[in-house]
């Protein structure tokens, strides 16, 4: 790969953010920034049309969040590899993120030289973690099973609390920027987790075990 100019979309909803980070590439030999996208859904469009090396995205994004992004790509055989590049590193977070098919995971604060190395080795399919996400998962493997209170998704969290206001699935995909199949999916799983077979019993379990209220 060292004579290989990588190719990257940059996935995050703040223009900032975006920009910071490819005038970081394009400083660097080696990299070209093929596009840029503000949510997970505009992501998944352009990872399949530009066909990039590596795909730098956020998580909590309101146009599609980056986990949803990931596992839509994992699901369609993009040759791309997902880099995770987010504030964000609560096993809520980050396992999911791996779960759906993420090569890597680092936080904002890495220095730009740890970035540049983790998108080569990200192109090259190596795994890259931060040390701080990789300690997260260490312990997540080691330690018993939590309980469902702490093994809901935060999305799945968020849903679970608008089907407790009487949302019905369409205006919770409308609220949350997702599609009703994405809801419905959400469901299915927090339903698994709670042990559960319906709305007003996840809701009635919500309650009963602290997740809700």
């Amino acid at each position: 790969m060292t004579d290989h100019t990588i190719t990257l979309l940059i996935v995050d909803d703040h223009p900032v953010v975006r920009d910071g980070l490819r005038g970081m590439f394009a400083t660097a030999a080696g990299f070209d920034v093929l596009g840029e996208a503000a949510g997970g859904v505009e992501g998944v469009e352009l990872t399949l049309r530009l066909d990039p090396d590596v795909v730098l995205i956020d998580l909590r994004m309101p146009a599609g969040s980056g986990v949803e992004a990931i596992a839509e790509l994992t699901r369609r055989g993009a040759r791309a590899k997902v880099l995770v590049l987010t504030t964000y590193d609560t096993d809520s977070d980050t396992i999911p993120a791996i779960e759906a098919g993420a090569t890597g995971y680092l936080l904002k604060d890495a220095p730009r030289e740890e970035l540049f190395a983790a998108v080569r080795a990200a192109a090259e399919g190596r795994a890259v973690l931060s040390p701080a996400v990789a300690s997260r998962l260490v312990s997540a493997v080691r330690r018993p099973a939590a309980p469902a209170a702490d093994t809901l998704s935060a999305r799945e969290r968020e849903v679970l609390e608008l089907v407790a206001k009487g949302t019905p699935n369409r205006e919770i995909a409308r609220e949350l920027f997702i599609s009703e199949a994405t809801v419905k999916t959400h469901l299915t799983h927090l339903y698994a987790k709670l042990g559960v077979k319906d709305r007003a019993a996840a809701v009635a379990a919500g309650y009963d075990r602290g997740i809700l209220g």
